[in-house]
């Protein structure tokens, strides 16, 4: 019989406890881990190609999500007995646990990545989102597939009466004004704040009318301060697994760059007062129009550099790729020296919103949201 090795530790403010163990399920993955918040368990197995997939210019990750009834107890029945597609909260599940770990590998990893989060237990009290992107990490962590972490995730109500409330229940939730969805790792002695997700709940309207507090910038700051020490907590878990299982030997993967640093350098240094002027154009298709004409021209000053026996002979597609970095490079500057974004919002400025009803005359009820 396999054993397994465990750790756990508090969840801060709360009666439960959250835990991490491997060496039971899925021997055969090169990661394999369990995450634990009251009797909600999930599996995350984490697995790499050997070699990187051919033809590919971006790094091929897939995070997926398998929910299943037997997690509640339930099994499928009436006509349908087998389990349906992903359930729309599952599709958003695999697009919360991939934000904070796409970043995390190493730039030129092209090695197919599957990471499989599957719902075991299901307690219908503690959600399993937050708890999959843990278990990912850990399972990464373990895998000896190249990752920068480990992660850690965690969810904040904030209640009526005005407090944080970490790894809420459903019905916490459910009776609180606002949740934040907050990841990161550790920096230093700091933790670095890679993803935040943020949401009123659905009666929050009438708690404020109630009295509730309101949650200002203030109140969201403190929340992401206290999401720190929370996310602290889950790699220190995490690094205690490492430690009693044993660190994996790193795998070794050939570097597929979309271009080279001396590729770049050229390119910024013939085309980065093309790019910014180009970025100052509001308008989309005229801005777009701006960027391909300042590419063709950065390419044009690169001709001769590109001509057989060039030191950028045969890099065209590189100088392409380069170029636009530059553009998103030139657009981030923008933002931190002078507070314009690329469509000349400032930075607190909101796009414009409107919203209207019976848009179709034949439909059973219709609806138009536009933003910006």
């Amino acid at each position: 019989m396999a054993e397994a090795t465990r750790v756990a530790g508090p969840v801060e403010g709360t009666d439960r406890t959250l835990s991490f163990a491997t060496g039971k399920f899925a021997p055969q993955s090169q990661g394999a881990v369990t995450a634990q918040l009251g009797d909600t368990l999930v599996l995350a197995t984490a697995n790499a190609s050997k070699a990187p997939r051919e033809g590919v210019d971006f790094f091929p990750l897939t995070v997926d999500v398998e929910e299943r009834m037997y997690a509640a107890g339930k099994i499928p029945g009436s006509f349908f007995r087998r389990e349906g597609r992903p359930s729309d909260s599952a599709i958003l599940n695999c697009r919360l646990i991939d934000r904070p770990l796409r970043p995390s590998f190493p730039a030129g990893f092209r090695n197919e990545t599957q990471v499989v989060i599957t719902v075991m237990g299901a307690d219908q009290e503690n959600p399993h989102d937050v708890l999959g992107i843990n278990a990912a990490s850990a399972a990464l962590m373990l895998s000896g597939i190249p990752f920068d972490g480990p992660l850690g995730a965690v969810r904040l109500a904030y209640s009526t009466s005005g407090e944080w409330i970490a790894h809420p229940t459903y019905q916490e939730g459910d009776a609180s004004t606002f949740e934040l969805v907050v990841a990161g790792r550790l920096a230093g002695d700091d933790v670095a704040i890679m993803m935040v997700e943020a949401n009123g709940t659905e009666g929050s309207w009438e708690r404020y009318l109630d009295g509730a507090p309101k949650v200002t910038e203030e109140v969201i700051a403190d929340g992401l301060d206290e999401a720190k020490a929370h996310i602290r907590a889950a790699i220190d878990l995490q690094r205690q697994l490492i430690d009693q299982v044993g660190a994996p030997e790193i795998m070794t993967f050939p570097e597929a760059l979309d271009y080279g640093t001396d590729v770049y350098e050229r390119v910024a240094a013939v085309g980065t007062a093309r790019m910014a002027k180009a970025a100052t154009i509001a308008e989309k298709a005229e801005r777009n129009a701006a960027t391909d004409e300042a590419t063709a021209g950065i390419i044009a000053d690169l001709a001769d550099d590109l001509l057989d026996g060039g030191p950028l002979a045969g890099r065209g597609g590189e100088v392409k790729a380069a170029a636009r970095s530059l553009l998103k490079e030139v657009v981030r500057r923008r933002i931190a020296t002078e507070g314009l974004r690329i469509d000349g919002r400032g930075t607190a400025d909101l796009r414009p919103v409107s919203a209207e009803v019976g848009v179709l005359a034949t439909a059973h009820g219709s609806g138009l949201f536009q933003r910006g």
